[in-house]
C-alpha cells in the first residue's frame, strides 16, 4: 500500500539566493536530486509532497500537517548539530521519518566524537587529536605525516592539498588556517597511506546489509592522495572508482562498515568511509548517516546500481526499512 510521503531537503539555490557562499552550500541538493527521488517514490506507488527545509517543516507540523513518512535529506545550515534538527522536529511531533535519529546525526557530524565511539567499540580508527585553538597544535603528540580537516563538516569542506602535513610548522599553519576559516576545532589524524573504500549500507539493526564496496583512488591529476573538495568536484579527471567484489579487501570492508553502522546507531541507509594503513589494515574514517542520493552522482546510488540494485529499488529499500521500524 502506498504512503503519503513528505520530502524535506535543503536546496542550494534557495541558500545562494539568501546570501550563502558556494562553499556554504556544498552539502545541499539541487532540484535534480529532489526530482529524481520524487519520481522513484511515485513509481513505487507512493504519493509525495515537497516540504522543503527544516523551518518549513516546523511551520507545517505546528499547523497540524502530517504525513505517513517524511523522507529526510536535510543537512541543516547552522551549528554542529544541524543534521539532527529535522529528525528532532519529527520526533517532537511524533512524525515518522527516514534515516538516523537526532543523537546519531549529531554524533556522527562531529568526526572526533564518532571516532571515540568507534574506538570504544574496539573497532580500528587512526590515532587522532583535536585542536580547538592555535596554541593546541604544539601539544599534538602524533608522528607525521598527519591529515587535518574541520571536525564537523561534510562534502570534504576544508579538505585540500594542504590537509596533508609533514612537519610541525605545516601543522601549526594549517590548524591556524582551518580554525580561522571554519570557526570550529580541527581534527588531526595519523595519515593512512593505503587504499580507500566507501561502503554503502541499507536496512537497520540485524537486517542491515551492504549494497556495495567502492574503491576510491586518485589519478596523476589529483590534489594530494586524498578525497579533497577539489578532487570530488572534478572527479572525472582526478578520481578513479572501482567496485570491489572478489577483491581480498571487500570482505573485511563489509564487516568493519557493518560494525561501525551498528555502533553509531545508523539506520535505513548510510555510507561508511574506510582507509588502510601502511600494513593494509582497514581503519574507520567517517560515516554519513544521511548519504547523498542523487541518482547520477552520489556514491550510494552508484555502488548500488553497479551491484545490481537500480535506483528505484534502493529508494524502496530505504522506505521499507523506515516503514518496518515505524510499523507502517
Amino acid at each position: 500500500m502506498g504512503l503519503a510521503i513528505g520530502l524535506t531537503y535543503d536546496l542550494k539555490d534557495d541558500y545562494l539566493a539568501a546570501g550563502f557562499s558556494p562553499e556554504d552550500v556544498l552539502e545541499f541538493d539541487g532540484l535534480d536530486t529532489v526530482a529524481g527521488l520524487e519520481q522513484a517514490l511515485v513509481d513505487l506507488g507512493h504519493r509525495t509532497e515537497r516540504v522543503g527545509r527544516g523551518r518549513e517543516l516546523a511551520r507545517r507540523l505546528v499547523g497540524g500537517e502530517r504525513w505517513d513518512l517524511v523522507f529526510n535529506i536535510c543537512e541543516g545550515a547552522w551549528g554542529r548539530s544541524r543534521e539532527a534538527q529535522v529528525p528532532a522536529l519529527c520526533e517532537l511531533f511524533d512524525q515518522p521519518y527516514t534515516f538516523a535519529d537526532p543523537l546519531t546525526c549529531a554524533l556522527t557530524l562531529d568526526k572526533a566524537m564518532a571516532k571515540r565511539v568507534v574506538r570504544d567499540h574496539g573497532l580500528a580508527t587512526a590515532p587522532f587529536a583535536v585542536v580547538a585553538a592555535p596554541e593546541d597544535a604544539a601539544g599534538v603528540d602524533l608522528p607525521a605525516p598527519l591529515f587535518l580537516k574541520p571536525v564537523a563538516e561534510g562534502s570534504s569542506k576544508g579538505v585540500t592539498g594542504r590537509s596533508l602535513v609533514r612537519d610541525r610548522g605545516e601543522l601549526a599553519a594549517t590548524c591556524r588556517e582551518l580554525l580561522e576559516r571554519f570557526r570550529q576545532p580541527v581534527l588531526v589524524e595519523a595519515f593512512l597511506p593505503g587504499r580507500e573504500v566507501t561502503v554503502g549500507i541499507v536496512g537497520h539493526s540485524a537486517g542491515a546489509r551492504v549494497v556495495g564496496v567502492l574503491e576510491v583512488s586518485f589519478t596523476e591529476h589529483a590534489e594530494a592522495a586524498a578525497y579533497t573538495a577539489l578532487n570530488k568536484d572534478e572527479y572525472e579527471a582526478r578520481v578513479a572508482y572501482r567496485v570491489l567484489t572478489d577483491d581480498p579487501l571487500a570482505a573485511p570492508a563489509r564487516a568493519l562498515a557493518l560494525a561501525v553502522f551498528a555502533a553509531l546507531g545508523c539506520r535505513d541507509a548510510g555510507r561508511v568511509d574506510l582507509r588502510c594503513d601502511a600494513g593494509g589494515a582497514l581503519h574507520f574514517l567517517e560515516v554519513n548517516p544521511l548519504p547523498g542520493i542523487n541518482h547520477v552522482r552520489s556514491d550510494l546510488p552508484i555502488m548500488a546500481r553497479l551491484g545490481g540494485m537500480p535506483y528505484q529499488a534502493l529508494i524502496g529499500a530505504i522506505v521499507d526499512s523506515a516503514r518496518q521500524r515505524h510499523g507502517l
